[in-house]
């Protein structure tokens, strides 16, 4: 994720990020520019067309449809970022159950031995999850000798929040916890199937193929269709007016494609690998 000051404008300006839309949209944008300067020639010197041909009308269907357009782009950003933000929620809620099962643990298990199990496996859990998401193969060692089982779980973060459930149940069969202490770290517990169930349905719920479809169609139909139109009263004005309409309708489309899944490499992505190091080092901190 890419960290700024977002009350830095003239930044944003004029540097280019290796993430910025315009790097990515420059060959089309390219593209586009000279399909527009065909049309503009064709129209202009070789077909020369007149002010009076119905050709010129086409601008109509432009001021009809550019409200369309507008509205599917702000759906489809919206949801994206809908996706992006509740990603972010369920990671903050994993660094704060986190932090508060390892209080908890701190607290009420009094064995050296028994708190350094836990000192291991609660940053494990965040760790393993972040690879599960990037669908890394996941060779995370919990303990000297003991590593995740390839054969028996697939499912990594599942192993894990087993192996923390079995061992505080193990504590309780052993009487070092109380009952009541038992049911106080269960809401944690649980919580971290939920956040795992949370991050998976976003992960593998993309947006609709037919409709991230179509709105890639319609941006380029009505892309294509701008010269034919605008020519008459912009003449070869028309290729930077076209190049700037494209740029600001795909760059919206394709931010929208990168935070969709939160959970990959793009630069936009969350720092999930971070958020999972800084669990690491507050659990280090709170459980000795």
């Amino acid at each position: 994720m890419i960290a700024y000051n977002p009350k830095e404008w003239f930044s944003f300006i004029f540097r280019f990020h290796k993430a910025d839309t315009f790097r990515k949209l420059l060959p089309l944008m390219l593209a586009i520019g000279l399909y527009s300067l065909g049309v503009a020639y064709l129209e202009l010197e070789y077909w020369k067309v007149s002010e009076s041909s119905h050709v010129k009308n086409i601008t109509v269907m432009h001021t009809l449809l550019g409200f369309v357009i507008s509205l599917l782009l702000v759906f489809r950003t919206n949801t994206a970022y809908d996706r992006w933000w509740e990603g972010r929620k369920a990671w903050g809620a994993l660094v704060n159950n986190s932090r508060n099962l390892a209080i908890k643990i701190a607290v009420m298990v009094k064995s050296d031995k028994d708190k350094e199990i836990f000192r291991k496996l609660i940053p494990a859990y965040s760790a393993v999850l972040n690879l599960h998401l990037k669908n890394v193969d996941v060779k995370h060692e919990l303990f000297d000798n003991a590593t995740l089982s390839d054969d028996h779980y697939k499912h990594k973060p599942n192993q894990i929040a087993k192996t923390i459930i079995a061992k505080i149940n193990e504590l309780y069969e052993q009487g070092k916890i109380t009952g009541d202490q038992l049911i106080v770290l269960n809401a944690e517990m649980q919580s971290l199937t939920d956040i795992c169930g949370i991050c998976e349905r976003i992960k593998n719920t993309p947006i609709p193929y037919s409709y991230s479809a179509f709105i890639k169609k319609f941006i380029f139909i009505y892309v294509m269709s701008l010269p034919f139109g605008y020519v008459f009263s912009l003449g070869y004005l028309v290729i930077p007016v076209v190049i700037v309409i494209f740029y600001v309708l795909a760059s919206l489309e394709l931010i929208a494609e990168e935070i969709e899944d939160p959970f990959g490499y793009d630069p936009n992505d969350l720092p999930t690998a971070r958020l999972a190091e800084m669990m690491q080092k507050n659990v280090e901190e709170l459980i000795y």
